[in-house]
């Protein structure tokens, strides 16, 4: 089945990459002269979830690969759109920008469980299904989980070094001494210790928050987050909807709580300009959390006073010439909603 194909994609995050991958990556190999890796979960702050940017992770597998092998692998990185027809289409541009005019491709899948859908959005490429190999657990959120957990890590690494490529084992016992592990220890402890307060709920909850876009002088008002989970990263101003409230007088009070905004409040009703409604199931790894984002346009030529409080560790007005360049900073979806609004990438402004 040698050279079957022109090219070979495999999509994931590979957060981190295993032997499953690996397996994967093999089959895709051994089918066609080029495989092209798509990076999923692109241009994210890391977090538990995300821990290695895209850069590292096509360094983890480089490292696996025997040099005859390695040059015939190449690499995109395709952000998450939480929309899948923007994302598809992402991928497919990609993958088109990396080996241009091929005509025979095949897509390399393992539809493990019901997260793996997204693999039947490329219906043009012929699909080569790989089966799971039930004896043998190949998630990476359980790894993500003991390499967070860990007391010693040298003894979590042993426990899952079956899993994973002697050449990954080395590569994350050695990041776990750079210094984003720490905060990504205390944020998955947070994130679980969220989780564990609804344990005993007869159903998974739903929870409704509101954010606040407020723009003005072409700036946004952006806040630094105080606390886990998403600590020091830059955010709309928001928070959980109240028992009592319309999402709109919510969104006001969280507003006023984070950033003292010297604006009144039938001032801003009157900016309001849309509501969107942000409710990807894996926009938040609190659980499902459903947004309403509420985007303000002041059409002023100054920026109104604003000042810290409550949960937030800065209230500040950002350029929106600058927000492109700082999507790695942004919380959970927080960049995706800027892009909603203000069309700060290529596909938004398309769209």
């Amino acid at each position: 089945m040698k050279d079957a194909f022109d090219a070979a994609i495999l999509i994931g995050r590979f957060q981190p990459f295993h032997n499953g991958h690996a397996g994967l990556l093999q089959a895709a190999l051994a089918t066609a002269s080029t495989v092209v890796v798509v990076l999923g979960s692109a241009f994210h702050a890391r977090s538990p979830k995300n821990p290695f940017t895209w850069q590292e992770r096509a360094a983890m597998i480089a490292a696996t690969l025997p040099e005859a092998q390695r040059e015939r692998v190449r690499y995109v990185a395709v952000r998450d759109y939480y929309d899948d027809g923007l994302w598809a289409d992402a991928v497919c541009r990609a993958v088109a920008g990396s080996v241009p005019k091929v005509q025979r491709v095949t897509l390399v899948a393992c539809f493990k469980d019901a997260t793996s859908y997204y693999l039947r959005h490329f219906p043009h490429w012929q699909l080569l299904n790989q089966e799971v190999d039930a004896g043998a657990p190949i998630g990476a959120t359980a790894i993500r989980n003991v390499l967070f957990e860990a007391e010693n890590i040298d003894v979590s690494l042993g426990a899952v070094a079956q899993l994973l490529p002697p050449a990954i084992s080395q590569y994350l016992r050695a990041w776990t001494l750079l210094p984003w592990y720490g905060p990504l220890v205390l944020e998955h402890r947070a994130i679980e210790a969220y989780k564990t307060r609804w344990k005993s709920a007869p159903y998974a909850p739903i929870f409704c928050t509101v954010d606040a876009l407020v723009q003005t002088a072409g700036h946004v008002l952006l806040v630094r987050r105080g606390g886990y989970p998403g600590k020091d990263l830059w955010a709309l101003p928001g928070g959980f909807l109240e028992p009592r409230e319309r999402l709109l007088q919510g969104a006001l009070r969280e507003l006023a709580e984070e950033t003292q905004l010297g604006v009144l409040a039938p001032t801003l009703v009157e900016a309001l300009v849309g509501v969107a409604v942000f409710d990807h199931p894996d926009r938040s790894q609190r659980g499902r959390t459903i947004t309403h984002a509420h985007y303000f346009d002041l059409q002023t030529t100054q920026l109104p006073a604003v000042t810290a409080a409550d949960d937030a560790a800065l209230a500040q007005w950002v350029p929106v010439a600058s927000l492109p360049a700082m999507e790695e900073q942004f919380f959970e979806d927080h960049f995706h909603i800027l892009n909603h609004f203000l069309q700060l990438t290529q596909e938004a402004a398309a769209s």
